[in-house]
């Protein structure tokens, strides 16, 4: 009998669309997501990827946070990935709205009505969910809804974009449309797998505040990193 580690990955589900190609695989007991031929997460860990919901919780609940309290917070995740950003704020009674923004259809039927439903099944009958079919980088330059928090997790990192157009978003111009959306003193949270000092000058330069990298080590490989910025009050 084979080890699950050593199966060969089977697709479950694989679709061409205007960004591209995008593959749900099973790898043994886990599932893949794989965007234009480069691995995006599975469903393995998790722990960074729920760490970036509550490193922007707590950011918006310290004591010296600008605008003081914020009861039931509103917050925007960018990216539904396997879900466990979503279903780890659902999880929370302190999260107000929450808010998911994903471009990939494929993405949101997975979880909807097919493999990854299991593991957002209760997070989207959860009355303060919210999902959008849009992309984010279209999103934040253009609606006129504005957050507590924004939780970035859509590439491998500022430095590693699934597509050239999820560059700008990075970018001083893209950082400007991120604060935007959120109201004074708001958080902003960046999933990466690696950490970027580059990419922290750019968000002090984009005029962000307490501005810091945070590692979380994950189960193999060297730690992901949530860079945490606040918007000015």
């Amino acid at each position: 009998m084979s080890h699950p580690d050593t199966e060969a990955p089977v697709t479950l589900d694989h679709r061409t669309g205007p960004h591209g190609e995008i593959t749900l695989r099973r790898h043994g007991a886990h599932l893949q997501i794989i965007a234009n031929g480069c691995f995006l997460m599975d469903t393995s860990d998790g722990r960074s990827e729920r760490r970036l919901v509550d490193a922007a919780l707590e950011a918006l609940e310290a004591p010296a946070a600008p605008g003081g309290s914020r009861p039931s917070p509103a917050v925007l995740i960018g990216g539904l990935g396997v879900g466990f950003s979503l279903a780890h704020a659902a999880a929370d009674p302190r999260w107000g709205p929450i808010t998911v923004v994903e471009r990939e259809a494929a993405v949101i039927d997975w979880h909807r009505a097919g493999p990854l439903s299991p593991l957002t099944a209760d997070a989207l009958a959860d009355p303060r969910t919210r999902i959008l079919a849009a992309d984010l980088v279209a999103y934040v330059n253009e609606t006129s809804d504005t957050y507590d928090a924004l939780c970035l997790d859509i590439d491998n990192g500022p430095a590693w974009t699934v597509t050239e157009d999820n560059e700008t978003l990075y970018s001083p111009s893209g950082l400007a449309a991120c604060a935007r959306v959120l109201r004074p003193g708001g958080v902003l949270a960046v999933w990466s797998a690696q950490p970027s000092p580059e990419f922290e000058g750019t968000l002090r330069n984009a005029g962000f505040q307490q501005v810091r990298t945070e590692e979380i080590p994950v189960a193999r490989g060297v730690p992901d990193v949530v860079h945490l910025a606040v918007r000015p009050g």
